[in-house]
Parts: C-alpha cells; structure tokens; sequence
C-alpha cells in the first residue's frame, strides 16, 4: 500500500494537547484506537508538512 492507493475506509482524526505537554493525534477506525504522541516541536513540524501538502494538492487540482 502506498500514499497514492485509494481506500474505502472511515476514519475519525482527533487531535489535542495532552496533560503531559504532549500533543497528540487520535485515530479511530474499525474499532481499532490509534492514539500518537508527539513533542511540540515535532507536532509544528507535521502542521508544516499538512501545509505543504495542501499547498501542493491546490495546486494540483484541475481548474472548474
């Protein structure tokens, strides 16, 4: 499986600071719990890369 393969999966994303300074991004699928912890720095790191990407995707979508 890569990035670019489709999949018909549901997911539910939550994302919030923890009681230890930690931020961390939850994930909920098919009753399978995800749950991952990231340092702030790390968690700004990955907010760049979402931002990036977005940026890319824009880009690429065709013009309506």
């Amino acid at each position: 499986m890569s990035i670019h393969d489709e999949r018909d999966i549901e997911a539910n994303l939550q994302i919030g600071p923890t009681e230890k300074g930690m931020v961390r991004l939850f994930i909920f699928a098919d009753g399978l719990e995800i749950p991952m912890d990231f340092e702030p720095e790390e968690a700004e790191e990955i907010a760049e890369e979402l931002r990036a990407a977005a940026a890319t995707a824009r880009r690429a979508q065709p013009k309506r």
